[in-house]
């Protein structure tokens, strides 16, 4: 049953969708349904819901090593200074930027981003409690929002984040990295043009290229050569763009555009007029290319958000159900064979027993020291309970050792996310005490449960029509939507 709390929040998000983009709140209903059957499952807590693991506002990231300029870049977009700049590190929070109709910038602390379902860094203390103990309630050290009346932020939140240096990171922050990379609807990685040796870079390389080139959004990912002015004090950009697709080739990347920049507003002055105007041009051009692949995530957002609800729907029954039977099976042979070596163990034991105390069959089949137990007929009835009461408890060990081994394999084979507490969760409702050892089939699974996500499914299918209606015309003509509103 969902958390009262929960349904609170999810009807706040539900009103400002209503106003921004009316179609999302349909698809707001269509994660509930699959809310119930996760929770059926065990994959999903009370308290919990699939709509925390999306950003529901455009979300843009900025990433990239020390004094690379992202900062700059981020006041040049927005044409004020919202964030600090200098020559060195001035910034170690991660800070997401929304916009304020106020007219005026405030910076509110991390509490406001991790208790507020809209925003990208929800429940954020609890993930980081869990890869670093202690640090979930320092949520205020990691993260910070800013609002700033800028138009440009109008339905967007854009982040930025500290220096990335992966061989120096602490584990929290990585994590935090890793999140927002998830999250976001565009990634922008900027480097510096200014050092010379990106080779040195090798573990932050591989970090922020070779482990997304393989991800199925790859294609977010935009790589940014940032303060390239200064390339013109010895004329050479080719050599320093040669350089880093160089080093960006060795993690991979061997395809795609790489752009070169640098903030006006900061650059050095070029006395060569010609060459001022060949920087300036080039810089413009991918400065344009830049915003309006920025400018298109308003639009990009709702299909990745519907894009992500047939994706978790199909995730649920091609991936996470084998596992939970996977898991199961593993669970019943693991008890089983301890069954054996614990009944086995005590049969050994009263066999023993038997041949090594009184007279065996001297007087029966019964030895003397057991024979009071049959000297009245009802002295059985508690040595049988006895007996069931004993064998209850060994099968109860055998089962929670099993339940032990298959939790350390999961937590092996899985990193920490919602899938590794998905699966953990429904280990643990699976293997219930009122659970037979011999049902596969995990509980809450069933026609009901497929029929719901098969809704669920057709249900992003339209909303992707409607998607397609608002923003194609492949007719060539145009059907105004009743209820479309600019995105």
């Amino acid at each position: 049953m969902e958390d009262g709390r929960l349904r609170d929040r999810l009807a706040s998000l539900k009103e400002h969708l209503q106003l921004e983009n009316p179609l999302l709140v349909d698809a707001v209903e269509s994660f509930g349904k699959l809310d119930k059957v996760c929770r059926g499952l065990g994959l999903l807590g009370n308290d919990q819901s699939t709509i925390s693991q999306i950003a529901w506002w455009p979300l843009i990231s900025v990433l990239g090593p020390f004094s690379a300029g992202k900062s700059t870049f981020i006041n040049s977009y927005l044409d004020m200074p919202v964030q600090q700049t200098g020559s060195h590190a001035v910034d170690d929070k991660f800070t997401v930027i929304c916009y304020n109709a106020a007219g005026e910038s405030r910076v509110l602390p991390g509490t406001a981003l991790n208790a507020d379902l809209r925003f990208p860094f929800y429940k954020m203390s609890e993930e980081l409690e869990k890869v670093e103990p202690g640090e979930g309630g320092r949520i205020d050290s990691y993260i910070r929002l800013k609002t700033s009346p800028s138009d440009k932020l109008r339905g967007l939140i854009l982040i930025d984040s500290p220096g990335f240096d992966a061989d120096a990171q602490r584990t929290a922050t990585l994590r935090i990295t890793n999140h927002i990379m998830d999250l976001s609807d565009l990634v922008l990685v900027l480097f510096d043009a200014r050092r010379p040796e990106p080779g040195a870079m090798r573990d932050t390389l591989t970090h922020l290229v070779a482990a997304t080139i393989n991800r199925r959004d790859s294609n977010k990912f935009i790589y940014i050569l940032n303060q390239m002015d200064i390339a013109a004090r010895e004329d050479n950009p080719e050599e320093v763009v040669g350089a880093w697709q160089r080093a960006l080739a060795q993690q991979g990347l061997t395809a795609g555009k790489f752009y070169r920049i640098y903030a006006p507003s900061a650059a050095l002055p070029i006395a060569d007029d010609a060459l001022r105007a060949r920087f300036e041009a080039k810089r413009d051009a991918d400065l344009a290319a830049i915003r309006s692949r920025m400018d298109q995530v308003r639009v990009e957002r709702a299909y990745r958000i519907i894009g992500d609800l047939e994706k978790l729907a199909r995730e649920v029954e091609d991936l996470r159900v084998p596992e939970i039977r996977g898991m199961l099976l593993r669970w019943r042979k693991g008890a089983l064979r301890r069954d054996a070596m614990l009944f086995g163990g005590v049969a050994v034991v009263l066999v023993a027993l038997y041949f090594l105390t009184g007279h065996p069959f001297t007087n029966g089949v019964v030895p003397d020291w057991l024979g009071w137990m049959f000297d009245a007929s009802w002295r059985w009835i508690p040595f049988l309970a006895l007996c069931l009461g004993g064998g209850c408890w060994l099968h109860h060990l055998a089962r929670k050792w099993s339940v032990t081994a298959v939790a350390r394999v999961v937590e092996k084979a899985y990193p920490h996310g919602p899938v590794r507490e998905g699966l953990m969760r429904a280990l643990a409702k699976n293997t219930a005490p009122w659970r037979s050892v011999f049902r596969l089939e995990p509980a809450g699974w069933g026609q009901k449960a497929r029929n719901a996500l098969s809704s669920v499914i057709m249900d992003s299918e339209k909303f992707i029509q409607s998607l397609n209606d608002r923003y194609a015309h492949p007719s060539g003509v145009c059907q105004p939507l009743p209820d479309a509103t600019n995105d």
